[in-house]
């Protein structure tokens, strides 16, 4: 997918997330985000699509100091629904206007401003999934998205320890996981090394992991983002199990 597609899939992930909440009972809690209720969660994907908005006018070019934006809260909770679309409507204006392609700050690999729009998207995705889910609504994910999306987790997590600490324990001695869809193109390997870890790329052939996790995309994106128990029966577990329970302990986003 390309940035453009990425600005597109926001609207379209919103108004996904805008329509299960909107009639909504906000008190309703959110399982996959303890703790979090409807408000809770509504709240949180407007705030980051407000934030990474205001990054985007700015086009930071170093790490910001301050989180602080004028959220424009609604008086009442039951306000948040429409917000949150307004939120996604300020976003696309701020896409509209940003040379996606200009350099600026992030904090994951890709240091232009196309990375804020990449990001939002999947914070957006995994939110509306986690909405639709507390609701007992059935979460479709279009496959090529979640292929965006594996990619997208995978590429910038090893630069994630500053707000998931964890990650910074993602260390083994040269050892490798592999992540294989089942329903079409899309195989990642991931190096563990003692120094870190890191997706690995440019392999002329690809190599058997020591480990390997197989599903279908979405429901990879799913289990990354730990929405999904790897032992279900959606996914075929291979290798080191054991360095797969290191893997899932330490990769929380």
């Amino acid at each position: 997918m390309n940035p453009a597609q990425h600005g597109a899939a926001v609207a379209a992930e919103t108004a996904a997330f805008v329509a299960a909440v909107k009639a909504a009972d906000l008190s309703t809690p959110v399982p996959t985000c303890p703790g979090w209720t409807l408000a809770d969660l509504t709240r949180h994907a407007g705030s980051v699509h407000r934030w990474f908005s205001e990054l985007l006018r700015r086009r930071v070019q170093q790490p910001p100091t301050s989180r602080e934006v004028d959220l424009r809260l609604p008086e009442q909770p039951d306000g948040l629904p429409d917000w949150l679309a307004a939120s996604a409507a300020e976003a696309a204006e701020v896409f509209a206007a940003t040379d996606l392609d200009a350099p600026m700050w992030a904090w994951g690999v890709d240091q232009h401003a196309r990375f804020w729009v990449r990001r939002m998207l999947f914070e957006t995705l995994v939110h509306r999934v986690d909405a639709q889910l507390a609701l007992g609504l059935p979460p479709h994910i279009d496959r090529a998205l979640a292929v965006d999306g594996i990619d997208e987790f995978l590429t910038n997590l090893p630069f994630a320890s500053s707000f998931a600490p964890l990650t910074a324990q993602l260390r083994a001695p040269d050892r490798t996981i592999r992540f294989s869809c089942t329903d079409g193109e899309g195989d990642w390997l991931v190096g563990l090394r003692p120094d870190g870890f890191a997706l690995v790329t440019g392999q002329a052939q690809p190599i058997a992991g020591d480990a390997t996790v197989r599903g279908t995309a979405a429901d990879l994106l799913l289990l990354l983002y730990g929405r999904l128990d790897r032992r279900s029966d959606a996914f075929r577990l291979l290798g080191d199990q054991d360095l797969l329970t290191h893997w899932f302990a330490h990769s929380a986003f």
